[in-house]
């Protein structure tokens, strides 16, 4: 269900990218739109794993450095049938964790400092089953087409008045203002579809989905308390919780790139069930 709502989400991003480039821009527009949004996405996507791990000052662990580690990650990937990504540790007493990489090739897994300190193995090893089920299904490639479109249309919006299109007044500022918002809340349902996508193939590979859930818990709870510090907004989407706040209700679920954690841990704890 979560890959069928996220091709579906995505199709409406092309149909909205394909009816809001042709109103405005027009053929040439759209290119133009396009090229520079997929050159400025594509830029991401081929360096995001360096940028990302230093902007948090990630160290790569060796074997020797961190063998329980080290073992645990190569457990799971061999049951996900993954090559072995490298592993890295952030320098944070928040409990998080993140997936990187271009490819399951260049794949590379980061646990902070405090994950390691809060949470046990059963959950340590839920977090990261999540993690590299992000990197089974090349999600940071779903997110990179899903932000060139969101980035195409936003472009075509900000720089409409400037083609020349007979579409009024009105209509256009109309598009301008609320084609943007409607790109981004689609991106953002995507990203909230690919999480759950994710707990749900992460707890396979695990093999208990309660151990992802306990995670998901004290995690949300840790956030809510103590926000991380050096954290930057553009890749908060990429931890397993948001690492600025803990809790969401109302539109603000609309706006975020993370389910509600306590859905994501009434779900795992209904595949438990099972």
């Amino acid at each position: 269900m979560n890959t069928l709502r996220t091709t579906g989400l995505m199709a409406a991003m092309f149909v909205l990218f394909a009816l809001i480039g042709q109103a405005l821009g027009g053929i040439g527009g759209m290119l133009l739109a396009f090229v520079i949004a997929l050159g400025m996405n594509g830029v991401s996507y081929w360096y995001s794993s360096a940028i990302v791990l230093r902007m948090y000052g990630a160290e790569e662990v060796s074997r020797a450095e961190a063998p329980d580690l080290h073992d645990m990650v190569d457990r799971l990937r061999r049951r996900a049938n993954l090559p072995m990504p490298k592993v890295c540790i952030v320098p944070s007493d928040q409990p998080n964790a993140f997936a990187t990489g271009r490819n399951p090739d260049n794949a590379v897994v980061a646990v902070t400092e405090g994950i390691m300190n809060t949470l046990d193995r059963d959950e340590l090893a839920g977090v990261i089953a999540h993690e590299l089920a992000h990197v089974k299904n090349r999600d940071m490639l779903t997110s990179t087409v899903a932000a060139t479109l969101a980035a195409a249309i936003t472009l075509l919006a900000r720089f409409g008045i400037f083609f020349d299109r007979d579409q009024g007044f009105v209509t256009s500022l109309l598009m301008m203002i609320l084609a943007p918002l409607a790109a981004m809340l689609i991106q953002m349902a995507i990203s909230r579809s690919r999480e759950y996508a994710a707990d749900r193939e992460g707890a396979e590979i695990a093999g208990n989905p309660l151990g992802l859930a306990d995670a998901l818990r004290r995690m949300e709870a840790a956030a809510s308390q103590r926000p991380m510090r050096n954290a930057n907004k553009t890749t908060s989407h990429m931890f397993i919780v948001n690492p600025f706040t803990g809790g969401l209700s109302g539109l603000r679920k609309l706006f975020s790139t993370h389910p509600p954690t306590e859905e994501r841990i009434a779900r795992l704890e209904e595949m438990a069930t099972r």
